[in-house]
Formats: structure tokens, sequence, C-alpha cells
């Protein structure tokens, strides 16, 4: 099969198109002829070897892919060969077949295409478990979204409005805000130009946000924190701006939490939740409230290509490597 291979540790151009063979589903595994594939920043972290999972050598990344079962291993249920499927990967997306666990592959729903099934688990999981039952959010409070137009980001967005939250979204160009507004955004800071912290105040007639929804970090992080309320927490998603030191007395003085949230952890520790989350999602996006945005289709001989566009911030939404046509 064709593939997109790490033979080393470095950075994301040292990757090659090559031939590999084509993997055998263990137990409890099933066998995805691949069509979609979104690229993550965890990709290029894992091919920089500074990622939790380091895997043999040679090996392809990609961490979520939607297609076809073509076989499963032995004590798989629920799922045959013929299912049209997206599937949470270890690793090895960016390849024409991968092995999945069969407990992180769901079929496809009704109406989704290949290319927003390959881009719908991590963001869309990621944020609905860190925004449900780390932040609690609940129908008429108000959730402040960093990094409002990012594969993540966005995603928060539609969840925050599809809970019945009010959303701010917040992003570094208008035509990030605008592509956030077009999915639920209720307001809009662009935190290149506007004070975060005296913006939110103002929106929310000075009580402050319920929840911040941060994949961002970095700097941003502190004026974040100073835009909750009493009570408010903030979900950290990612760090793509810088990993930030928290001052434990002003979460103390106005009762509020900074709480983590990590889709591959969260898999292993609380798999009911997760299944509770992914039953939300798909009857969302039947009802027409999650609309999956994909900036840009590549086909796999451009991995590369995607890859960096994701790491340059060049991306709306999320970028997906087709192996077969929608």
């Amino acid at each position: 099969m064709r593939a997109l291979i790490c033979r080393h540790w470095g950075k994301v151009d040292e990757l090659s198109l090559g031939e590999a063979p084509i993997p055998v589903p263990g137990p409890d595994e099933v066998l995805i002829k691949v069509a979609a594939t979104a690229v993550n920043y965890a990709d290029s972290i894992m091919v920089a070897g500074r990622y939790q999972t380091k895997p043999e050598f040679p090996f392809s990344p990609g961490l979520e892919t939607a297609g076809t079962v073509t076989a499963c291993g032995a004590g798989v249920k629920g799922l045959v060969p013929g299912d049209k499927v997206m599937a949470i990967l270890a690793y090895g997306g960016l390849a024409e077949y991968a092995v999945a666990p069969a407990a992180e592959t769901w079929r496809i729903p009704a109406g989704m295409s290949f290319a927003e099934a390959g881009a719908f688990p991590i963001a869309y999981i990621s944020s609905d478990v860190a925004i449900r039952w780390q932040g609690r959010l609940e129908a008429g409070e108000t959730m402040l979204v960093l990094g409002a137009a990012g594969g993540v980001g966005l995603t928060a967005v539609e969840i925050g409005k599809a809970i019945g939250a009010r959303v701010i979204a917040a992003a570094s160009t208008a035509e990030k805000l605008a592509l956030a507004r077009d999915h639920g955004a209720d307001e809009a800071i662009n935190y290149a130009d506007e004070p975060l912290t005296e913006r939110v105040m103002t929106l929310t007639g000075g009580k402050g946000a319920d929840v911040c929804f941060d994949p961002v970090g970095g700097p941003l992080f502190d004026a974040a924190l100073s835009s909750l309320g009493w009570g408010g927490r903030i979900l950290l998603i990612g760090f793509v701006g810088g990993v930030p030191q928290i001052p434990a007395n002003r979460l103390l003085v106005k009762h509020r939490s900074a709480l983590g949230s990590s889709l591959r952890y969260f898999r292993w520790n609380a798999p009911d939740k997760l299944a509770r989350s992914v039953d939300a999602l798909f009857g969302w996006y039947g009802e027409g409230k999650l609309r999956p945005c994909i900036s840009h289709r590549l086909p796999l001989e451009r991995a590369v290509e995607g890859l960096h566009l994701l790491t340059g911030r060049q991306a709306l939404g999320k970028i997906v490597i087709e192996l077969e046509p929608a």
C-alpha cells in the first residue's frame, strides 16, 4: 500500500511517500481501507519524537481516519466488513489502509461524507468531553472560545451553541471571526487589536465568562483567565502558543478552576462518558447543528503540504487528506 512514512524523528519535511505492507488487525481491531484522514498538530509532534506515543520505525502518522472496514480481528462485535466508519487511531491514518481499535471505531452517520468523517473524531470528541465533562457548561451560560476558527475551536463554538450557551468567539483576523459567526458564535473579539479581558467584561455586563475554552495557551492565557467571572472554568485543551504558568491565587480569589482535558487519556479512563459524548455529537449532526469545516482537501502526495498549512496556522477548520472521492 502507499503510505506517508516516517523513518526517523525529525521535521515533517523528512516524511516520504512510499510502499508499506498492509497492516493486519489483531484481536478487537478492524482494518480500514482509508478514504480520508485529517491532519492534526499532534502528527508533527509525533514525527518529531515529542509525542506520548513513539511508534517503532517505519510508521505513518495520522490519528484519525474514515473509510470502509475490510477485515475484523478476533473478538470484534458490532462491526463487519463493508461498514463505512470513522475511527481514532494510535497512528497510521496517512496510508491506504489503517488498523483501529474496534472500541474507537464508529459507523458514519447518515448524510456524512468520508471527508467530513475523517475530520470529525479528534476535534469534535475532544471539544465535547472537555466542555461537557470538565467545563460542565450549561444552557444560558457564557463560553469564551479562543482560536475560534481553528480545527478544534470551531467545533467548540458549535457545541456551545448546541448546548444552549451564549458563545463569544475570539480569533486574530476578521476572516476567522466571520467563520466563527457563520458557525453560530453570538459575539466576536479580534484579540489582535482588541483587549480581550475588557471586551469580554463589556459583552457580559461586567460578569465575565462562565467557561473559557482555550486550545491556544501562551500570552493569551492571562487575559483569558481574567475574563472569567466568579466560579469560572478555564479549559486547557492545547498549547500551540506556549505552555502558560497559572497563578494559584487568581483561582482562589474568584473561585475559578483551571481544568485540563486530553482526549487521549479520557478515552482510556472514561470510555462510558466518551460514548455518551459521541451519541450526543451524532445526534446534533443529524439535526444540522454541527457542520464540519474543511478548508483544504489534498491528495496523499501533498500530505506534507497539509501539515505545513496546519502548523503555519493557514487553515480554517480542518485539513483533510483524501485517498478516495467523498
